[in-house]
């Protein structure tokens, strides 16, 4: 018996929408867990509905654990409070039984498809997604804080960073310079104007480096159909390599199913999914042509490795989603690992290099654009000491009496 004696969930100021889940069983191992936006939301749902219920249960019965968790009676089948919880719990358990017999992850999964991953850099800042809200207004006029300022940089000279991004042995890259043309319309309208200037980052790294890097574009789910048609077309003069979440209703499957008739541009989607139920509809209305899913969001490793078998079943390939914090990344690169469709884990260089490792012990090895199996046991890292002693850092635990 592997009993679960003690949940503590802790959070720090400075990353509002970061919650981390920590499971202390009875071994003396503790496993890390991690969602992403509404904290406080999610951390109510972890001490006052799912602790009541798993404190003193065996953390070995991970699928009886996901699949109590991953059906409340309200919220499942959506990225909800409930959902970001349950996928939080089923990560540390994970986490908790490559501890419990000395092995990574991916080779409690049932083994690794393969040793290394490519990686793609998402073009974010040093702090995108710090408050929630992802900065859509940057320009070409604003300044770079720090040399990986990388979305600064895809609006001012794309074709230099891409020249940056190859010299580092990353051979894909992913920009979303339409963003700021969505809110006049609310996503409804492009006009030929803007859809030019948002193309204009894509024309600057063919120019600089040809093919030698991939392009994909982040369309964030803030479009209609329409508009999300006219830039795809768009984007078919450049080889993208996918353009993500196009529609602003991503479980639409037949709305996506008609884009996808209608463009040579690939699609991609959705990291805002959680369920296999949504996956499987979208793939069933031949919808996407890439699977794409967050670890935090979607339910766990449980039903992440559901949703990659989904995947392999329609001969689609698999991308783990990262813009979010550092133990999703890990449990990410593990998936991607096991995984036999997977070709992809999305990386950002920025964060990779600066709060990241404010955060946990251990970060992904990329050597050359590969990111690297871990080997340690379990998922690998561990909130950082230094995380425990900030004066911002709020913690509450609920213990088995």
């Amino acid at each position: 018996m592997s009993t679960i004696k003690g949940l503590r969930t802790l959070r720090i100021a400075e990353r509002p929408n970061l919650i981390w889940l920590e499971l202390e069983t009875d071994e003396g191992l503790t496993g890390l867990g991690e969602s992403f936006r509404g904290a406080e939301a999610v951390e109510a749902v972890l001490h006052e509905q799912v602790a009541p219920w798993l404190l003193g249960r065996d953390a070995r019965r991970i699928e009886a654990v996901s699949r109590h968790l991953m059906t409340p009676y309200l919220g499942f089948h959506s990225a909800g409070a409930e959902i970001r919880a349950a996928s939080a719990v089923d990560l540390a358990l994970w986490d908790l039984a490559g501890q419990r017999h000395g092995i990574p992850v991916h080779e409690a999964l049932g083994g690794a498809c393969r040793t290394e991953i490519r990686a793609y850099n998402t073009c974010a800042g040093y702090a995108y997604n710090t408050s929630g809200v992802a900065r859509r207004d940057i320009g070409a006029g604003d300044a770079a804080i720090g040399p990986y300022d990388d979305q600064v940089a895809f609006m001012r000279d794309a074709g230099a960073l891409a020249e940056s991004l190859l010299s580092e042995g990353y051979a894909a890259m992913k920009i979303w310079p339409f963003d700021v043309h969505a809110p006049a319309s609310g996503g409804h309208l492009i006009t030929l104007e803007q859809l030019k200037i948002g193309l204009e980052p894509f024309r600057k790294i063919r120019a600089a480096v040809g093919d030698k890097i991939e392009i994909m574009c982040e369309l964030h789910s803030l479009w209609g159909a329409q508009a999300a048609e006219r830039i795809c077309r768009g984007l078919e003069d450049y080889g993208v390599f996918w353009a993500e979440d196009p529609l602003n209703k991503m479980d639409d499957a037949g709305a996506l199913a008609a884009l996808r008739r209608k463009t040579a541009t690939p699609i991609c989607g959705s990291e805002t999914l959680a369920g296999t139920v949504p996956f499987r509809q979208l793939l069933a209305a031949d919808a996407i042509d890439v699977v794409m899913l967050d670890l935090a969001w979607c339910g766990g490793l449980t039903e992440g490795r559901k949703i990659a078998a989904l995947a392999e079943s329609h001969a689609r390939p698999l991308a783990p989603h990262d813009c979010t914090g550092p133990v999703t990344l890990m449990a990410g690169l593990h998936l991607a690992l096991h995984a036999p469709t997977a070709i992809f884990q999305e990386v950002v260089r920025a964060t990779l290099a600066t709060w990241y490792r404010d955060l946990v012990t251990d970060l992904p090895v990329i050597q050359m654009g590969m990111v690297q199996a871990p080997t340690a046991p379990g998922l690998g890292t561990a909130l950082s000491p230094a995380l425990r002693a900030r004066p911002d850092l709020k913690v509450r635990e609920s213990r088995a009496s």
